[in-house]
């Protein structure tokens, strides 16, 4: 198989589709028999994953390396930045926390130069074992304010010596204004790496922006190498915290009806992801007082700052809703939610917040102490009695005491979770639902018959179908000719 240097796909803003394509690229290639790995310098994201040697990367990096039909590792994502307040994010380089910064320090401050260093040096070790790798920016590549600190688009680009591709998101509204305008404000250097154009979310029929595909050209020399239909019948887990305001808000009938509570900092909403796949779910994020009250079921998530959500529970008067509704539903409990449903929360090193110890919704007897160790391991685990073994990752900075006798699964030979011998229950384990037998259950509180999708198979064929998706309406030809000539 030929060499080619990597692929590198860059925005005209954020939201524009460059993980999906990215995601389905990787695919594509691996179907062709290349050996592709995904890169991203620099993510910014509460939606994170366990890589096998319990090293924390970007979650949409982990579905792209999924998509390549390899591991996750660290050198796909050396820079994670997770936001924990208003104006501060925890920074973890090569897996592991560094410390927190607010965005202040962060983008003005001159540490920049060692994460380029270090991002530099990740991408290397990761285009020395795969062919080729893709690559995916950040944002917009036009930020003047921002450019000269930029470590993830068009530097991080020179340094790998990529073919680079703009994609613009036709469904915004614009495409003539942003595509030009994004391309005229890059210097030469930056305009010679820009090999073609790609654009996404079209609507309707394609044959109706031949004339604009041609006007595209013409202003800007570059060649426009798709025009991708909007794809609603591909699922794949979306990067950016935009997608969660397309999400369902309301309960409706005939279905079972799942609350997720919208926390202000909730991380990894894309544990919900295979509830959202089920017909005879409806799985909605809410904030509202008398939707919660409509739920079968009520869940509260992971968050990045679980004792500032705590307190905005209660200050919204949520609490009162949760602790009503216990006595009549389940109520589950994810990581930092999990948290929540115990009596106290203790924070003696200011991990997360100013305020030592929070006293918990009360209803789980368990007590919790935040600690400066970050666990960050994959886990198969047995859930309940079920026999079939599951599989889930852990990623929390604390520990929780639990009664003996009242665990929910059994990891590896030790206890895990908690449940309350009825039918409320928390845990660690993020991606919990993406079992089968977790779901089943859940189904069949309202719908006896019922069993859950195999999740993994359809997440296959998902990427199956964005692969197809790439191949009928992007230049794959040309993209692949374009890399191996640079070679």
């Amino acid at each position: 198989m030929q060499n080619l240097q990597p692929i590198m796909l860059v925005g005209t803003g954020s939201d524009v589709g460059k993980s999906w394509i990215t995601t389905g690229i990787c695919r594509w290639l691996r179907q062709k028999g290349y050996n592709p790995a995904p890169f991203k310098a620099q993510n910014m994201s509460l939606n994170s994953f366990s890589t096998p040697d319990n090293l924390e990367i970007g979650r949409a990096q982990a579905v792209q390396a999924e998509a390549c039909g390899i591991p996750p590792t660290v050198e796909m994502n050396p820079i994670l930045l997770k936001p924990s307040s208003v104006n501060k994010s925890q920074i973890v380089l090569h897996g592991k926390p560094v410390g927190d910064q607010t965005a202040k320090e962060y983008f003005l401050g001159d540490n920049k130069i060692h994460l380029f260093e270090e991002a530099k040096k990740a991408f290397k070790q990761l285009a020395s074992k795969h062919n080729p790798v893709v690559m995916e920016g950040a944002g917009s590549i036009s930020e003047l304010n921002l450019k000269h600190r930029d470590i993830v688009n068009m530097r991080m680009a020179k340094a790998a010596n990529a073919c680079v591709y703009l994609v613009g998101d036709i469904d915004k509204g614009g495409i003539f204004g942003s595509v030009y305008g994004t391309i005229a404000l890059l210097e030469d250097w930056e305009r010679k790496l820009v090999k073609g154009i790609i654009i996404n979310k079209f609507r309707g029929d394609a044959s109706l922006f031949v004339e604009g595909r041609t006007k595209l050209e013409e202003l800007t020399g570059l060649p426009v190498l798709g025009v991708l239909p909007y794809a609603k019948d591909i699922i794949i887990e979306e990067e950016d915290s935009v997608a969660l305001n397309l999400r369902s808000r309301t309960a409706v009938d005939n279905k079972l009806n799942i609350a997720v509570v919208k926390l202000h900092y909730m991380s990894n909403y894309t544990d919900f992801q295979a509830l959202e796949q089920e017909s005879l779910i409806n799985l909605y994020f809410t904030r509202d007082k008398e939707e919660l009250n409509k739920a079968d079921v009520i869940i509260i998530p992971g968050t990045k700052n679980t004792i500032e959500d705590l307190i905005a529970l209660k200050t919204d008067g949520l609490d009162t809703i949760i602790k009503a509704r216990y006595t009549h539903i389940p109520v589950i409990g994810i990581c930092g939610g999990y948290q929540m449903l115990g009596k106290a929360i203790k924070d003696p090193f200011s991990v997360e917040s100013n305020v030592k110890l929070e006293a918990g919704l009360g209803l789980f007897d368990i007590e919790t102490s935040l600690s400066k160790k970050k666990y960050t391991i994959q886990r198969n685990f047995q859930y309940k009695n079920f026999e079939e073994t599951c599989v889930g990752y852990e990623i929390h900075m604390g520990e929780t005491n639990v009664p003996k006798n009242k665990h929910l699964n059994l990891v590896e030979g030790e206890y895990e979770g908690f449940f309350d011998g009825d039918k409320s229950w928390g845990t660690y384990l993020h991606g919990v639902f993406d079992n089968q037998d977790v779901v089943t259950e859940l189904l069949q509180l309202k719908f006896p018959e019922a069993k859950a999708k195999n999740y993994r198979l359809f997440k296959a064929e998902q990427f199956d179908k964005l692969a197809d998706w790439v191949d009928e309406n992007l230049d794959m030809e040309t993209i692949v000719k374009n890399s191996s000539e640079l070679c």
